[in-house]
């Protein structure tokens, strides 16, 4: 079992090696002359989205801590990317992987899913997914991966090119070097755990914005301190948003949250298009709902800085869905940022 272990985490490793660096853009904002906005472009990974780097992680914290061997099935809740993502870790060590996910997934994930040799299993909506997974994994005797609870850990949080310390290096020959802000959405809550661990490791003035859709019980869990709230509606922006508060979410490293409109969400995902040409996911609608906002206040205000916020993963994915105007005309901003910019 140990030489197997030792096998898959060099082959994890490779392909870590073999893969550069993801590239942070800056969008020009004539309105904002003395504000910068970035975008660090997730999308880039070889599994399309910020999750490549979390799916990542946790294959490499249950490999080291001897949770799967050679002859595990690996059992995950996912309305998508992490699911692409840890699908293609399972069929790189040659192991079988089971997604959990609701019916409404987009099928561009589910065919890539399908594609890594990974199986979809359905339930009707999110907030059934993590009784699911728990359920099929006993039965089948197989590892749930777990990313809403094994996120916030399994990253090292102090540097080895996680997000945080890839953000802070990129940002080093730039006009103002050390951001304001930065933006995150919260999905498991991993990503902005890591982040605010780094900025409070290292000492630095930047503040956590965390941006949080309807549905979603973060943002009040964040105001009134209470970790029991549940919500037994599902977030419409996939990917982000949960309807309990997972363990990997960590407020006392959040500055400040703030809730997004789910139409403003995917009414920023299509503004971004007309800007940059490209189709982005709605949850990096929902980041640059955040930072546009911030970008005004700094603007108001005086001040000149920079912010940086994320695009999580490709609007091609959602070609079916947000792009699709006869599925989502429901969800059409009756306002944008257009005001704004």
């Amino acid at each position: 079992m140990k030489q197997w272990i030792k096998q898959s985490i060099k082959k994890i490793e490779a392909d870590q090696n073999r893969s550069a660096d993801t590239h942070l853009f800056k969008l020009n904002i004539p309105k904002y002359p003395n504000v910068d906005l970035y975008l660090k472009d997730e999308s880039t990974h070889p599994t399309g989205s910020l999750k490549h780097r979390l799916a990542r992680s946790l294959f490499l914290y249950a490999l080291s801590n001897g949770k799967i061997n050679q002859n595990t099935t690996i059992v995950e809740a996912s309305s998508g990317s992490t699911a692409v993502s840890e699908a293609y870790f399972s069929q790189m060590i040659g192991l079988p992987f089971i997604a959990v996910m609701p019916k409404s997934t987009a099928q561009s994930k589910i065919k890539q899913i399908e594609f890594y040799n990974g199986k979809c299993h359905f339930v009707d909506s999110a907030p059934k997914m993590h009784h699911e997974a728990v359920r099929l994994t006993a039965e089948i005797n197989g590892y749930f991966m777990d990313q809403f609870k094994y996120a916030e850990r399994a990253t090292d949080w102090r540097g080895n090119n996680n997000i945080a310390q890839s953000i802070f290096k990129q940002m080093a020959q730039e006009p103002h070097p050390m951001p304001a802000s930065i933006v995150m959405s919260a999905g498991t809550g991993g990503t902005s755990a890591t982040i605010g661990r780094y900025i409070l490791y290292k000492g630095y003035d930047t503040k956590l914005l965390v941006v949080d859709p309807e549905n979603s019980v973060f943002y009040e869990s964040f105001k009134t301190k209470d970790t029991t709230l549940v919500n037994d509606k599902s977030s419409r922006i996939e990917g982000i948003g949960r309807p309990t508060v997972e363990l990997s979410f960590q407020p006392d490293v959040i500055d400040e949250m703030m809730q997004v409109p789910d139409a403003a969400s995917v009414a920023c995902a299509h503004w971004l298009e007309k800007r940059i040409g490209r189709k982005t996911g709605p949850s990096t609608g929902t980041n640059l709902w955040g930072a546009l906002h911030l970008a005004e206040q700094m603007h108001t205000n005086g001040q000149s800085g920079s912010i940086v916020t994320l695009m999580c993963d490709s609007g091609e994915r959602y070609l079916d869905t947000y792009y699709n105007p006869v599925s989502y005309t429901h969800l059409r901003a009756h306002e944008t940022r257009e005001d704004l910019v």
